[in-house]
């Protein structure tokens, strides 16, 4: 697809993505990924507190494998999620990283967006059992949805999956 036909958001994240790394020490880190296209995205969070003592992201970071939208949805997300709490970043939806990323995306690249939500929810559902707090149940749904795409990836293209964690750095 041309670039020509991918908002100026997009290009923008994916020339100069934000946020890009690891954060040693993570309070969360989740991760995400698509059978069908084989982007994988990776999320580390740190967690604070803001003024009025309520936990906020930060910091956060993320490494993606994956196409130009796929990029440009981790950088957008961090950039969107860096300060908030972490009632206001768990109502984050895929429709609002669509809509900040400009022009309608194209069918076959939606899941992108949804794709770094679940790295995100990941993210928490791990900060949420490292921390023993309660999880809230839509997480706990959400970590069960995304734990059985993981595990069919893994299952059905376990050469690729080794690659990838190898790129990501996940094996020595």
């Amino acid at each position: 697809m041309a670039s020509s036909q991918y908002s100026k958001e997009i290009i923008k994240h994916f020339r100069n993505p934000r946020n890009v790394g690891r954060i040693e020490d993570a309070d969360g880190v989740g991760k995400a990924g698509n059978l069908v296209c084989g982007d994988l995205m990776k999320l580390y969070i740190e967690i604070g507190e803001n003024k009025k003592g309520q936990r906020i992201i930060k910091d956060i970071k993320f490494e993606t494998f994956g196409c130009i939208v796929a990029i440009s949805n981790s950088s957008l997300l961090t950039t969107m999620m860096k300060g908030k709490t972490l009632e206001e970043a768990l109502r984050l939806t895929r429709d609002d990283l669509i809509e900040k990323l400009g022009k309608p995306l194209p069918p076959i690249k939606l899941h992108c967006s949804l794709l770094a939500v679940d790295a995100l929810h990941e993210a928490f559902f791990d900060y949420y059992s490292r921390a023993k707090l309660p999880i809230p149940e839509e997480l706990k749904k959400d970590h069960e949805r995304i734990q059985k795409a993981l595990e069919t990836i893994e299952h059905e293209h376990k050469e690729f999956v080794e690659l990838e964690e190898k790129l990501l750095g996940e094996k020595q």
